[in-house]
């Protein structure tokens, strides 16, 4: 019978026998379960991938401004009114899906800006360059849109325009104002006939209408002044109605009062509809006088009535000068005004002839510079 110690030397060598048989088995299972980690790993990765893929798809449904939030933000508090320039996002109002621009509301029929009763006078000196600082909003050509409300109309301004380059000076220093605090989106349109033959105020109104279409077919009101007339109420609101519009209605040199019922010289406003109806102005008044009188005419005979303001509204301040030459009375004008029925459906909006020299977008006006030809020759009185 072994003793204690031979006992304790068989159960190591059994041991180390077992161990030598497991560390066998175990030295073959190796390669096999590093295959299997290896097929989990990529089993693993592959789901992981799948996942990522599908909420990368669903996170690309959203609005893309979603995307970046924190730089929209920064340039905004960065560029107070302005736009990150390379950004590309719209600003905050219109940031919402679908949406292009902030929508304004309605510019209000009676502007809340308004002064009332104005002080006008022309002995200051007024340069050009005063009055291009006193209105920077005011666009090249003289084009000007309220920033805060959208106008119901587009409004042409026409002047009819010759050697009163110190006029027009005033005019626009008080007249842009006036416009703005009106709320009106409009255009200032200087109609210059060119050389020095006999005047025609109302041949180049009608070449003002045309031209001002011609820069933009939006215009549908346009108001007709003359270039020494100022108004001395800004609540003469310079826009168009239902029927034409008489604004000059109380000129200081006629003592603030109509001079006759059937005036409508000095500052008027047609629709587009209305200037066609009776097919514009004559172009056959050379010289001063009877052009407003035969519009009188043509829009009563066209079914359609004059509108005023109130007299203490519609209030204006005359420039003083002396007669320009070349302007002299037309002695025709008093026939010519008595066939008013016969002569407007051929004489007109339709028939006028002009040749445009030059086109000059001004700081505040837009300078057209035009030849109207040269009036008929005239038989002698008596």
């Amino acid at each position: 019978m072994p003793g204690p110690i031979g006992r304790a030397g068989g159960r190591l060598r059994d041991e180390q026998t077992a161990g030598g048989d497991a560390g066998a088995r175990l030295q073959g299972c190796a390669p096999l379960c590093l295959l299997h980690f290896l097929v989990a790993v990529i089993l693993y990765f592959d789901v992981y991938a799948q996942h990522l893929a599908f909420f990368s798809r669903f996170s690309a449904r959203g609005p893309a401004r979603a995307l970046h939030p924190a730089a929209s933000s920064s340039a905004n508090c960065s560029r107070p009114n302005t736009t990150a320039p390379s950004s590309g996002l719209p600003e905050a109002p219109s940031a919402r899906p679908g949406s292009t621009a902030p929508i304004l509301p309605p510019c209000p029929d009676s502007p809340p800006g308004l002064v009332g009763r104005l002080l006008i006078e022309f002995t200051s000196p007024m340069p050009l360059e005063r009055v291009q600082r006193e209105n920077p909003g005011v666009l090249l050509g003289g084009r000007y849109t309220p920033p805060d409300c959208t106008p119901a109309q587009t409004v042409a301004v026409i002047i009819p325009f010759r050697h009163r380059e110190h006029h027009l000076r005033y005019w626009l220093h008080y007249l842009h104002p006036i416009l703005r605090r009106q709320r009106l989106r409009y255009g200032i349109y200087v109609i210059n006939q060119h050389g020095e033959d006999t005047f025609n105020r109302a041949k180049l109104l009608n070449v003002g209408f045309l031209e001002a279409l011609k820069e933009d077919a939006t215009y549908d009101c346009f108001i007709f002044s003359d270039v020494d007339l100022v108004p001395m109420d800004d609540r003469n609101l310079y826009r168009c109605g239902d029927q034409p519009r008489h604004f000059a209605i109380a000129m200081d040199k006629f003592g603030f009062r109509l001079p006759y019922s059937g005036y409508f010289g000095g500052v008027s406003g047609l629709s587009k509809a209305q200037f066609l109806r009776i097919n514009g102005f004559p172009n056959e008044y050379w010289g001063w006088g009877g052009e407003d009188d035969d519009i009188f005419n043509r829009i009563s005979l066209t079914g359609m009535k004059i509108s005023r303001p109130d007299v203490r509204i519609g209030r204006y301040r005359m420039i003083k000068h002396d007669r320009d030459k070349h302007n002299e009375p037309n002695p025709q004008r008093f026939t010519k005004i008595q066939n008013t029925k016969l002569t407007m459906k051929r004489d007109g909006i339709g028939s006028v002839r002009y040749q445009v020299l030059e086109v000059s977008r001004q700081p505040l006006f837009t300078n057209i510079t035009v030849d109207i030809g040269r009036p008929p020759s005239w038989p002698p009185r008596g």
